[in-house]
């Protein structure tokens, strides 16, 4: 059995409040946790973004159990949703929206950003385009080499799909990108059928960052609250937001 049944099965969890940074459906945030906006303690700010290879299907329904789960830990976390592809989205609507979210979530201060699969690739990138709002990147399973992507066709072929079938990736790539400023913890099941766990190594070899590779563990376990990878996801947080402060 895939760890996809578990996380999905989980029931939905409503935020205490949501804010919208756009017109679009999708350009909303919701937020969990006790403080409002920007006056949290640094180390407890986080920004989540979903995965779903950037596509409309997916929405961020299915992370809300780890941001109440988060929360009740003692973080205030803002779980973003975006325009995707096939709904708004690609390039560059899918970027604008990070960018914007990442500006606004938090009043412009800083903060943690957690990303899983194509929300790792997003996160990787933003952090790198906005320095100085970005205090840390945890990053699972992290789509983080468009051109591997592509060329292997990942997921059917998705990285076109954002990028459109002659578009550039140079821009959008953390592979090709310069590594960003903040310190990047990257986790990554061995038994990761979604995102093959060699797109993290290859990130890992050319920008850096701490890779951490999970035996046994496949796409959506360090993402599902109780599962024997969850403990893995809290460390990393932890480190990042107690050591660095942000």
């Amino acid at each position: 059995m895939t760890e996809r049944a578990p996380l999905f099965a989980l029931e939905p969890v409503a935020p205490l409040r949501s804010l919208r940074y756009g017109p679009h459906p999708s350009q909303v945030v919701d937020y969990y946790g006790d403080s409002n906006g920007s006056e949290a303690d640094t180390g407890r700010r986080l920004t989540v973004l979903h995965g779903g290879y950037w596509r409309e299907r997916y929405d961020r329904s299915h992370l809300t159990p780890v941001a109440a789960d988060l929360a009740r830990r003692g973080y205030v976390v803002a779980l973003a949703e975006y325009r995707r592809a096939g709904g708004g989205g690609g390039v560059p609507g899918t970027f604008d929206d990070v960018a914007e979210v990442v500006r606004v979530a938090w009043d412009g201060a800083p903060q943690t950003l957690l990303g899983h699969s194509a929300g790792g690739h997003l996160a990787l990138w933003v952090a790198q385009h906005d320095p100085s709002r970005v205090g840390g990147v945890v990053a699972v399973a992290p789509v983080a080499d468009l051109t591997y992507a592509r060329r292997a066709r990942l997921s059917d072929g998705a990285a076109d799909e954002l990028l459109g079938p002659d578009g550039d990736a140079a821009a959008f790539d953390p592979v090709l990108l310069p590594p960003p400023s903040a310190p990047v913890v990257i986790l990554h099941g061995t038994e990761d059928a979604d995102v093959p766990l060699e797109v993290s190594r290859r990130y890992a070899a050319a920008r850096g960052g701490v890779l951490r590779e999970l035996p046994g563990a496949e796409h959506f376990g360090p993402l599902t609250p109780g599962s024997a990878t969850y403990p893995e996801l809290l460390t990393a947080l932890a480190e990042l937001t107690e050591e660095r402060g942000t």
